[in-house]
């Protein structure tokens, strides 16, 4: 059975990291417009996320104003904790 890239990624360490970025208009500069990026990056350095900040100032129109990011690992160990009792399913 094959494993997905996205699965090895976040068994590596890989996170979800969601990113709004504030640019301004190239057409109306006083304008800030919103973007969100989304993909795995691993936290705290986000190199994914730095490449695709360097691609935009490089080659798009609209300069940025700020990045505002959040992350959360979507595999991490398992919490586990005992409770007293007995639990009956029917």
């Amino acid at each position: 059975m094959l494993v997905s890239p996205e699965f090895r990624k976040q068994v590596e360490g890989y996170g979800l990291t969601t990113a709004e970025i504030l640019y301004y208009r190239p057409d109306a500069p006083s304008l800030l417009q919103s973007y969100v990026w989304q993909d795995l990056d691993i936290f705290p350095d986000f190199p994914t996320l730095r490449r695709f900040l360097d691609f935009w100032t490089k080659k798009l129109d609209g300069p940025l104003h700020s990045v505002q990011v959040a992350h959360n690992r979507l595999i991490r160990p398992a919490e586990f904790v005992m409770r007293d009792g007995v639990y009956t399913l029917n």
